[in-house]
């Protein structure tokens, strides 16, 4: 099943992100944190993609098909360019189609000093471009309503965004944000600049300390004076800072919910207790 097909009964949906666990020890904590996640029915599950690598080998692969064969969800499949050539990537266009994946996250990638950028990709919207002619995927892309923290400002932001709707991306998926505000501004803009794809708002619990300073540095996402509070309270209280992070993500999923979106997406980070406590906390709601 497409992606898109979900949006055009004005069905809201509920979706999961998880990551290939890099070393076999951790297989069993990504079948647990599937169990949990199946039980909620998600409409898709996507995958992220490690740079590097080829598509025969590709831990992202064989966890899409466990999810499509095992658990009987649509997997999405993302899939970076900017360290791949067109004939890797009209490889990994290969697999995908052989193991029936018909959904594809397209991303340029982060760069990584680790891994050389090539030439034949510099946007998500020239891989898009290259695979559509040629292949039955459906697209999505991803969103980003604090701005990319390589984007010169909002106008090139909003213009780069409708230039990978017009390439082919039929439905979008946000970068998390921790205040729903800036998500419902940033839908309107999409609106007025005939951005009109499923715009999919993705939602992160943050539990621990680490993880805060790691989402300053990387993800360009603010912290409201709210959940500022809460983190000046308990940063140094492991126990107390979990419940209130997952406190505070339940609480921006039903007020999404309850607002003119069509659907949630949530980065689950692979921790079944994580997936629980979301699940126990709207499965009366979705």
């Amino acid at each position: 099943m497409k992606i898109s097909d979900i949006y055009k009964n004005n069905k809201k949906s509920l979706s999961f992100e998880i990551f290939p666990p890099k070393k076999d020890s951790e297989l069993e904590n990504i079948d647990e944190t599937l169990e949990v996640l199946s039980e909620l029915h998600p409409d898709f599950i996507s995958v992220t993609f490690g740079a590097g690598g080829s598509a025969n080998c590709n831990r992202t692969i064989e966890l899409a098909k466990k999810i499509k064969d095992k658990y009987h969800i649509e997997p999405v499949v993302h899939l970076t360019c900017l360290h791949y050539n067109k004939a890797e990537i009209d490889e990994f266009a290969k697999v995908l189609t052989a193991e029936g994946i018909q959904n594809v996250l397209a991303l340029r990638g982060d760069r990584n000093d680790r891994v050389p950028e090539k030439d034949d990709f510099k946007h998500c919207s020239d891989l898009i471009s290259y695979l559509k002619p040629n292949h039955d995927f459906c697209f999505l892309g991803a969103c980003y309503p604090e701005c990319h923290p390589e984007s010169d400002n909002r106008i090139n932001e909003i213009k780069c965004l409708k230039k990978k709707v017009d390439a082919g991306a039929e439905v979008l998926i946000s970068q998390l944000f921790f205040d729903n505000d800036t998500f419902f501004h940033f839908h309107e803009e999409c609106r007025i600049a005939d951005i009109n794809v499923p715009l999919i708002p993705g939602v992160m619990p943050v539990i621990n300390a680490a993880q805060i300073k790691r989402m300053i540095s990387i993800c360009n996402a603010a912290f409201p004076e709210r959940f500022q509070r809460i983190i000046n309270r308990y940063e140094n209280n492991k126990e107390a800072l979990f419940d209130a992070g997952m406190s505070y993500a339940l609480s921006q999923i039903i007020d999404l919910l309850v607002s003119d979106i069509q659907g949630i997406h949530l980065y689950t980070m692979n921790n079944p207790v994580v997936a629980r406590r979301i699940c126990e906390g709207i499965r009366n709601i979705v």
